[in-house]
């Protein structure tokens, strides 16, 4: 049984098809940002250990089940009773220590590097949540000629796409106009409550990543309750290549000369026209429909429907 079971252990990843990094994962998704490795690695290294000693623990209580089980003929005198072990009772209270100093100390590292201010980051974001959207401020990027910000704004129909540079820090000035948010992206592999009025409460409001790692989309969320519609609000980030990224920005802040008015996310997406990332709508996620009349999701329709 015990071949078996070992055996079964090392074929399962074999069989399904899974490399050893995508075992050792545990289910966490691949992050996109040096923050994201840092917070997989400890999770990784924690869940070791606890099979390490889960292993060492079911191991005793197996032994001790198998060989010091009653057996056929034995009376019911009792085994010899040991009593106040020292060494084995100096073992289980140094060793659980170290373990607990070894976790607090990557802990506490890990903690620090991820919740850093990035004191002159290359792009500021300031991020206004409400029920049940997002709104999204280019911090210093005006519309040319005017004092009206760089922003985009979901809506019930359609949603809010924030176009971010990669190979480039961020940072995310977080606040509500109502009650708490969260502002959760997956791949960034840490989420931030958003607060109403986070001065006044005494909030830390700012977040930073060094970079994001790769061109892609990826699903934005609230994680936290906020209300009826708290599963409809979601949001995409879109993280671009840094030129491409410049020229978003520059046509974000033009005017569109079909329409007089400032380039919106899915103009300016449309006209830079740079295949998949560039599409103008969300392609991770899609509006809820709001209208409480309705008994179904308001899905995509898929082609040739």
């Amino acid at each position: 049984m015990a071949k078996l079971a070992a055996l079964a252990v090392v074929a399962v990843p074999l069989l399904t098809g899974c490399s050893v990094e995508e075992v050792i994962r545990f289910g966490w998704p691949v992050g996109v940002t040096p923050e994201s490795l840092q917070m997989r690695t400890l999770w990784t290294w924690a869940a070791i250990a606890a099979l390490i000693v889960g292993v060492i623990t079911w191991g005793a209580m197996f032994w001790a089940i198998a060989f010091h089980r009653k057996r056929k003929g034995d009376d019911d005198t009792p085994p010899r009773q040991t009593q106040y072990n020292l060494p084995v009772e100096i073992v289980f209270t140094i060793v659980p220590t170290i373990i607990v100093a070894v976790l607090f100390g990557f802990t506490v590292r890990v903690q620090n590097y991820v919740d850093k201010s990035d004191p002159a980051p290359d792009v500021r974001v300031a991020v206004t949540a409400f029920q049940w959207n997002w709104k999204f401020d280019y911090t210093g990027q005006n519309v040319t000629g005017t004092n009206a910000p760089v922003e985009t704004i979901g809506t019930s129909t359609e949603i809010p796409l924030l176009v971010l540079p990669t190979d480039r820090s961020i940072e995310f000035t977080l606040s509500s106009n109502d009650v708490i948010h969260s502002f959760f992206v997956p791949e960034f592999l840490f989420k931030r409550d958003v607060f109403p009025m986070p001065d006044k409460n005494d909030t830390d409001k700012t977040v930073a990543i060094d970079r994001i790692e790769r061109e892609g989309a990826f699903v934005g969320r609230c994680a936290e309750l906020c209300g009826t519609y708290h599963a409809s609000m979601n949001f995409e980030v879109r993280a671009l290549q840094p030129a491409l990224y410049d020229r978003y920005i520059q046509l974000r802040k033009a005017t569109n000369p079909q329409t007089g008015a400032p380039y919106t996310a899915a103009e300016a997406l449309t006209t830079l026209n740079c295949g998949q990332w560039c599409a103008p709508q969300a392609v991770t996620t899609y509006p809820f429909a709001t209208d409480r009349t309705l008994r179904s999701a308001t899905e995509p329709v898929a082609a040739g429907r």
